[in-house]
């Protein structure tokens, strides 16, 4: 039986197609699962969580990558006996969906939406957030991810509904709940709060220039405070101004009026002040109690207001060591004047409008009134500087629009309660990269805040908080079932969200009069509130699959990008802290970001990214899946995808794999012949070929159980160059005479590798593997196992230093335009393992095309080491003497013993110097040398030509062109051929001694010359002719 007829030309996403409408045939996925059944304690099964996109757009490269290791990961734990179901799960609720939905409506804020109608509104979400579903399920299936949509879970089903009202309501219970007045970053355009890890979002803070302004504030004193702002906005509501206690102050006259500033800020404002008379300092304690006119009248009458506290937080490093402090809209400000007793004002609607508190600038958007403000303040005088000011400020993760920090009622997790239980926790998980454990998240958690958990917003899961309408009759009742609420309030509830939920009203129990009513508070959750509820939510837990559940948790791996350490990552871990006492997941894999075509990160809501359909089109899924995650990405760095990218993908990964198989299946077919999984054979290259395979199935083992695919990417790759660039090629002429060993070791080989790349091309691998076995799916086999394999570890030394010099002598070759196919003389080979080398002399001969390979260890005879020292790592240790040591150097005044090397008197550490070898013997007009990678040997070249090696350097190029001749005739390997050459004499003279070998190396039985035909061909710039008759 031989292998079906291969392709020499693939079409990639042609067999792509193929393979998935096979796979959909088959139903593969589902007995890639099934295979493995339960054992009803889930010993057997490795557990993923599958993060849920929101659904309001088409997927970008981001979403892709995130895919393809969610895919890599499961398919190589199935190939390692695990049963791993996965489960797709879609992010419904929240702001991503309400700003879409206003977008598509043509209306904006919330009054709009509410004379819209909110049934109306959240009906439109609904319909709007699942309308890219099949396009998602259509993207997803063509990257070739496998993943259950049939059994997929919706945040906006009641059931996971329900299950996030029981962990609101198991957190109240906890006393981890609570109601508080905070100054919270706010977002005007969706008239809602914001958590403090929506504004630490990686495109959150974005770089702004705004106005800054240094304002007079009259002391009772007559002197003139100065304080600085980069919120000109605030000022009218101005209450307080903070000084730093322990800080000096200066005082100073100019143009009549004293100034108070702080001493360090003075020189800052030496243009404004030039010529200024110094009168003194003060210390800020004594500024601390003193009264000041408000600066606008709208407050003037505010009890207790427009007084200098001392505040720890006042600094010197910018403005004038003065804060001005409007308490409802900054934190430290609200703080300071609440514990002095200054009642709050917040002068600013949602809409981020000031209100006719501040009648002057009533409906003017805060930012919009900042140049009315600032040319009011300048026309009364009392601004001593206008400025602009550059700094990273956060904007709403939605809308893009700049923040405002406001103090308003909100709903809290009270994370610091467990905050040192998170850290603790956090020890247990596995991060990859590791150093998101203790840095990014690891901080994070160290300095976590309470979470702002609730939205004014319609669309989400309702807190199920229910109030008294009438504060004289207070009463509070928190539900956590669907049962619970139809027991209060008897009627049958099939829907949670707003109004529906709203409509829920009855007495309250606790009012005699029975006039009040206990009515739901209209706030909505937290979107991320929902998604970190996702390991219990999904399953309707602890309503259902309670055992399921425990079993099933912490999951064994969950994988997003590097901004999730702020979002899902961080709200899974605080959720499974406060109710489980233990992480959500086991193992993290964290990628950095896939950048758009504007430098920015993808975003769904930005669309700054082509149609990665066009790229499957055009080049295939399992291209776009190698590129992505061999790339830096999987190491936590930024990333643009290119076009080029995947393109050299296809030529450095895909290629090379299918013209393996293409080469077995066309050598063993013109024999009739096929392989089979054999190690026996004793030839020294199959030997070499299985000791590398053995050592990849061992090295990529490592790399996936660590989650490391970067690593696996390279793994397979240098693997790929060992079989095509050396073993095939090196046993050309085994495969042309039907060596049946060299069948069956290039079968072996690639019945082992599809396997071990299976999960990193899933496609290629599938239609390779079936065609080499016949069998089902190599989704369905086992991953290999190295101890199976045969390993020459002195082999694998030696040849690879072999592969070394070869590699070493052809770049000596290109860098002196020395083309292959031309002999040279000579090729020295000086190394530790020369001598080892003596077997292979022949291969190294026929490689790099020279007469005679000369090998020594003596190193010294024909090479000296040079040191190199990194002054930018010995500076940090020698500090001056550093330039003592590089002096030393350069007059060769250092020793080697061994391992170490003495400088200048210094003993050098080993990243503080480089030693590199060079030739210390040889004519540059004749010789090339170059060092061998691991820096212990040199090979030297003589590159110098004689008319013979010329003329067998031409003969080389006509075997070349005869044989490329050969496959445009379309002709068999085996064929015999007479060959025509017409070439100009000297040519013709010059190769004639060659001419039994160019019939041997093109099958030619017949030679013949025709100098006047025309001639198409070019041969190094000279015109012959070439053609070819098939004789048999």
């Amino acid at each position: 039986m031989t292998y079906p007829q291969v392709d020499p030309q693939p079409n990639f996403p042609a067999i792509e197609t193929e393979t998935l409408k096979f796979w959909q045939e088959d139903n593969t996925f589902a007995a890639s699962v099934e295979q493995h059944p339960t054992t009803g304690d889930a010993s057997n099964e490795f557990v993923f969580y599958d993060g849920p996109p929101f659904a309001n757009g088409l997927p970008h490269y981001g979403h892709l990558l995130t895919g393809f290791v969610k895919d890599a990961v499961p398919r190589y734990q199935t190939m390692r006996g695990k049963r791993v179901e996965r489960r797709f799960g879609w992010d419904c609720h929240g702001l991503p969906a309400e700003a879409e939905a206003e977008r598509q409506l043509g209306i904006s804020g919330t009054q709009a939406i509410t004379d819209y109608g909110i049934d109306k509104f959240n009906d439109y979400c609904k319909v709007s957030v699942l309308q890219y579903t099949a396009d998602w399920e259509r993207y997803v299936t063509r990257q070739a991810r496998w993943v259950d949509f049939t059994n997929d879970y919706k945040t906006l089903d009641t059931s996971y509904m329900e299950s996030v009202m029981w962990a609101f309501k198991a957190l109240w219970d906890k006393g981890l709940i609570y109601e508080g007045f905070r100054v919270l970053p706010y977002s005007w355009a969706l008239e809602t709060p914001l958590s403090n890890t929506e504004t630490r979002m990686d495109d959150a803070y974005k770089m702004v220039q705004d106005p800054a302004l240094t304002v007079a504030f009259v002391l009772e004193s007559g002197d003139n405070l100065l304080a600085w702002t980069t919120t000109p906005w605030t000022l009218p509501s101005n209450l307080a101004l903070a000084v730093a206690p322990d800080v000096d102050y200066v005082r100073v006259r100019h143009d009549g009026k004293v100034y108070v500033l702080a001493e360090a800020r003075l020189a800052a404002y030496a243009k404004e002040l030039d010529g200024a008379e110094v009168l003194g300092t003060v210390r800020g304690s004594e500024l601390v109690g003193q009264r000041y006119a408000p600066l606008f009248p709208y407050f003037a009458d505010h009890a207790g207001a427009f007084r200098v506290f001392g505040g720890d937080f006042v600094t010197t490093e910018d403005g004038t060591g003065v804060v001005h402090m409007a308490p409802g809209f900054g934190e430290d400000d609200y703080q300071v004047c609440k514990d002095n007793g200054i009642e709050l004002v917040v002068p600013v609607n949602s809409r981020g409008e000031f209100t006719q508190e501040v009648p002057d600038y009533a409906g003017i958007q805060v930012f919009e009134a900042n140049p009315l403000i600032i040319r009011a303040l300048k026309e009364r005088g009392v601004v001593l500087r206008h400025e602009t000011y550059d700094h990273s400020y956060p904007h709403c993760w939605r809308t893009g629009k700049p923040l405002i920090y406001k103090a308003l009622s909100s709903w809290f997790v009270n994370v610091t309660a467990v905050k040192d239980r998170m850290v603790a926790l956090n020890q247990e998980i596995r991060w990859v990269p590791e150093h998101l454990k203790d840095g990014s998240f690891g901080k994070w958690l160290e300095n976590a805040r309470d979470w702002n958990i609730s939205r004014n917003r319609f669309w989400g899961s309702p807190i199920p908080v229910w109030r008294s309408d009438n504060p004289e009759y207070p009463r509070i009742d928190v539900y956590g079932s669907v049962a619970e609420l139809e027991r209060d309030f008897g009627v049958k509830v099939a829907d949670l969200h707003r109004p529906v939920v709203d409509d829920l009203v009855r007495p309250n129990p606790d009012d005699p009069t029975g006039k009040s009513m206990m009515r739901r508070v209209p706030e909505v959750l937290d979107c991320w509130f929902e998604s970190g509820s996702m390991p219990f939510a999904q399953v309707h837990y602890p309503f259902e699959n309670q055992e399921w559940f425990e079993q099933h948790n912490p999951g064994d791996f969950i994988v997003e990008y590097i901004g999730q350490t702020r979002g899902w990552f961080y709200t899974l871990h605080v959720l499974a802290t406060a109710l489980f006492d233990r992480p959500a997941f086991s193992t993290c894999v964290s990628h950095g970001i896939v950048l758009g075509d504007d430098g920015q990160k993808m975003s769904k809501s930005l669309r700054n990214y082509p149609d990665p359909m066009g790229i499957f089109d055009s080049y295939g899924a399992d291209a776009m899946r190698w590129y992505l995650l061999s790339s830096s990405i999987l190491r936590g760095s930024d990333f643009a995808v290119t076009e080029e990218g995947i393109r050299d993908t296809v030529r450095q990964v895909m290629l090379p794999l299918w013209n393996s198989w293409y080469f077995l299946s066309l050598y063993a077919n013109a024999d009739g012949k096929s392989g089979k999984v054999d190690y026996s054979s004793d030839n020294v290259l199959d030997t070499y070929i299985f000791s590398k395979l053995h050592h990849l199935v061992v090295d990529t083992t490592v790399s996936m159980d660590a989650y490391d695919l970067f690593n696996a990417c390279q793994q397979v790759r240098t693997f790929l160059d060992v079989l095509t660039n050396w073993y095939i090629r090196r046993s050309r002429n085994r495969f042309w005479s039907g060596d049946q060993q060299a069948i069956d070791t290039l079968h072996t080989v690639l019945d082992v590798l599809t396997r071990v790349a299976a999960p990193l091309l899933p496609l290629i691998t599938e239609q390779v593997y079936i065609g080499l076995t016949g069998n089902r799916s190599v989704h369905l086999t086992k991953w290999p196992v190295a101890t199976d394999i045969p390993v020459d570890n002195d082999l694998v030394v030696v040849m690879d230093q072999v592969r070394d010099v070869c590699s070493t002598t052809l770049s000596l070759r290109k860098l002196h335009s020395r083309r292959v196919r031309l002999p040279l003389a000579s090729l020295t080979v000086a190394s530790p393992l020369a001598l080892g080398l003596q077997p292979f002399v022949s291969i190294i001969t026929e490689e790099v095309n020279v007469r005679e390979v000369k090998l020594t260890a003596d190193v010294a005879g024909v090479a000296r080491h040079e040191l190199q020292v990194v002054p930018a790592a010995l500076g940090p240790r020698l500090g001056g003497d550093t330039q003592k040591v590089i002096v030393a150097v350069k007059k060769g005044d250092w020793t080697q013993q061994g391992d170490v090397v003495v400088a200048g008197g210094y003993e050098l550490q080993p990243h503080e110097y480089q030693l590199k070898l060079l030739a210390a013997v040889g004519d540059a007009e004749s010789t090339a040398s170059s060092a061998l990678p691991d820096g212990k040997g040199v090979v030297l070249l003589d590159i110098a030509l004689t008319p013979e090696l010329v003329a067998e350097g031409t003969a080389r190029d006509i075997v070349r062109i005869v044989q490329q001749t050969r496959r445009e005739a379309d002709l068999a390997v085996s064929d015999r051929i007479h060959l025509i050459l017409g070439l100009p004499d000297d040519v013709a003279q010059q190769v004639a001694p060659f001419a039994d070998y160019i019939c041997a190396e093109t099958l030619a039985e017949r030679l013949s010359y025709n100098a006047d035909a025309s001639r198409t061909t070019d041969l190094d710039g000279t015109p012959i002719y070439v053609a070819v008759e098939r004789l048999r």
